[in-house]
């Protein structure tokens, strides 16, 4: 199962989850149907977000993986509040809500360098939402941290504009050698989480808590998934 509320990152994981070559089952909740859906992927359209956990509790058989790449800014959501109720809030309920119906391996796309003791909002915000969900005890519980996000998103935000136009000048100069320690490809990143969501599934990761970071997040992206 995946969420597609951050769209730039969203659709990348989706396409991962899609070249799968055992194709299976992928079930995408969101506000809007998927447009060209692949046929192995159920589009659950859902304007109400507050019914995404039910609608995730009524998916049989339950799924085994849950992917969250569910996130928004503050200006985008229009308040630190609003944007608090979508990062935290919802993600806790969708996560609940795949704990209770038993999934095995949960993955969270959630930022690096961020800490629930941060005296900076937005970090302080990630940081709680890592320690609720590592509290349900999932078997299996990946957190993806990856820096800035290097992808063209629908909305405009300024500074991470420049940033990008930063790590693009420097991978002139040394290609990726100097920026993949705070910067990663979208596409990069989606593959990583599903990498990591598989070894876990296929039983090739001790059960625990696992904190996927940049060169875990490379490593993992340049694998094909199988």
């Amino acid at each position: 199962m995946i969420d597609l509320l951050c769209q730039i990152l969203g659709t990348q994981i989706l396409s991962a989850l899609q070249s799968i070559r055992q194709k299976p089952t992928i079930y995408a909740i969101g506000r809007r149907e998927i447009p060209n859906a692949s046929a192995n992927t159920r589009s659950i359209a859902e304007p109400d977000s507050e019914q995404w956990a039910t609608k995730f509790k009524a998916i049989s058989p339950t799924p085994d993986v849950f992917l969250s790449a569910l996130g928004t800014t503050r200006g985008l959501a229009g308040s630190f509040a609003a944007q608090r109720a979508i990062d935290f809030d919802l993600n806790l309920s969708l996560a609940r809500a795949a704990k209770e119906s038993g999934v095995k391996t949960y993955v969270l796309i959630s930022s690096g360098a961020v800490s629930s003791k941060s005296r900076i909002p937005y970090q302080r915000l990630k940081g709680e939402i890592e320690d609720a969900v590592k509290a349900l005890g999932f078997p299996h519980t990946v957190i993806v941290k990856p820096g800035l996000l290097v992808g063209k998103r629908q909305e405009g935000r300024l500074i991470e504009s420049v940033l990008q136009t930063v790590c693009r000048g420097m991978r002139l100069i040394s290609q990726t050698y100097l920026t993949d320690w705070w910067a990663q490809d979208v596409d990069v990143i989606g593959r990583a989480a599903v990498a990591a969501a598989l070894e876990c599934a296929e039983g090739k990761r001790e059960k625990g808590v696992w904190l996927v970071e940049a060169s875990d997040i490379l490593r993992l992206g340049k694998q094909q998934t199988g």
